[in-house]
């Protein structure tokens, strides 16, 4: 996988045909974007669309504020002008003063796609009560997809793989499962999965031959 945050061209195709894509992750967080401590929501979005993804990546990141004008500011620049095809954040869904992120999305939103709150916080009820306390909102805006995660990289993890039993089988599927056809919908690349860590759902009229 790779990191760039200037180029904003999308990428070719890799050698094996998978479609290159552009992927923003931000992290919101007074704290850490202030330096009083270490972020660990960028890392742990990089490394699990690094585990599940097989296409070639650029991630493009940011760390910044619980502001909402500049959450928004954020998010318009990584679709508008980084030209993502997604984009995640991670923190500021709650239902503190600062937790501003769910309406920082909506302010760019051409589109609600209210399944993916509603299925985040069904997962997380499966390890906290607190799920309920959540606010995470999914949307589209133009050809992107834009979903808020949960802060910590625990719960990020489970939200987006799901909830396995103690042998590790797949109990209840996590929210990227829906998220490659979702931008196959909205003209985006063809994403292509592990499925040893999460198995893109479509439709098989939507499927083509794998590649990896």
């Amino acid at each position: 996988m790779m990191t760039d945050s200037a180029s904003a061209a999308r990428l070719p195709a890799g050698e094996d045909g998978l479609e290159a894509v552009r992927i923003g992750i931000v992290s919101v967080s007074d704290r850490a974007s202030s330096g009083v401590y270490v972020d660990q929501g960028l890392p742990a979005l990089r490394e699990w669309l690094d585990q599940v993804l097989r296409n070639p990546v650029t991630f493009v990141e940011r760390l910044i504020p619980d502001e909402r004008a500049g959450i928004a500011a954020t998010l318009r620049e990584l679709v508008d002008n980084e030209h993502c095809d997604l984009v995640l954040t991670t923190g500021g869904t709650g239902p503190a003063p600062r937790d501003v992120t769910p309406e920082a999305t909506l302010d760019v939103a051409d589109r609600v796609m209210p399944g993916f709150g509603e299925e985040m916080r069904r997962i997380s009820r499966n390890f906290v009560p607190t799920a309920i306390l959540s606010r995470q909102v999914g949307v589209i805006r133009g050809q992107a997809l834009v979903l808020n995660l949960p802060g910590q990289p625990k719960s990020i993890r489970e939200t987006l793989e799901g909830v396995r039993d103690a042998a590790g089988a797949l109990r209840i599927e996590g929210v990227f499962a829906a998220v490659p056809y979702c931008i196959d919908l909205i003209g985006g690349p063809y994403l292509e999965c592990d499925p040893a860590v999460c198995e893109a759902f479509r439709p098989k009229s939507a499927r083509r031959p794998s590649r990896a």
